[in-house]
């Protein structure tokens, strides 16, 4: 059996996730989410919730107790502290493989107009998601970092990579592909170890995305 706790259970890419490993027998999930109106009542049968903040430190340690993989699917402008008060939890409980989701734009890598657009959009709420990266690229712990482009809706699976150093190719990804790829992820905790990984649908360069 394979332990998998996600974090922010209820966030529309998680969503895809807890779908993805629904169906898989051998993955035992834990859920955790902040907001119980956001329960669906439609919980899979390997999942268990947890209603609770990961700047709970107690309640944190105890999801945490027993895990395999950690999936966090967190934002805000305090998520270079969600990020640090994860890492303490898990290596207190001896837990080494980490999927986190941060944002495209964290190390200035989007070229171009786009990129230019991007910063000017949300340059300012991407410096917790920089903090956030770099404690975790300093942890020692066996991260996958995923940094999607502009989310969208389409019920597709279509994406392509880039990793840190590389510049960043399109402007948008639906919400599936980046649950896809950490699913995958879950699914083989040896895939793409410490890489941070740029997430974008192939052929969608332009000088911002398609629904702005």
């Amino acid at each position: 059996m394979k332990n998998v706790l996600i974090l922010g259970a209820s966030g529309q890419i998680a969503r895809w996730v807890v779908q993805a490993l629904a169906g898989d027998g051998s993955v035992q999930q834990t859920l955790l989410l902040r907001d119980p109106k956001k329960l669906t009542g439609q919980e899979p049968a390997n999942a268990r919730v947890i209603i609770g903040s990961v700047l709970d430190k107690k309640l944190l340690r105890q999801a945490m107790a027993g895990q395999d993989v950690v999936y966090a699917n967190l934002t805000g402008a305090d998520l270079d502290k969600q990020a640090h008060s994860v890492i303490a939890a898990m290596q207190a409980e001896g837990i080494k493989r980490l999927v986190f989701v941060l944002s495209l734009g964290i190390y200035d890598e989007v070229p171009g107009k786009f990129g230019e657009w991007n910063r000017a959009i949300i340059g300012e709420d991407l410096k917790p998601f920089r903090r956030a990266a770099d404690a975790i690229e300093a942890s020692g712990l066996a991260y996958t970092l995923v940094r999607p482009a502009w989310l969208m809706d389409e019920d597709e699976v279509a994406y392509e990579l880039t990793r840190k150093g590389q510049a960043f190719k399109g402007t948008v990804v639906s919400r599936k592909s980046v649950g896809d790829l950490i699913a995958q992820v879950i699914a083989d905790p040896a895939l793409h170890v410490g890489e941070s990984l740029g997430v974008s649908k192939p052929g969608s360069d332009g000088d911002k995305p398609y629904f702005m």
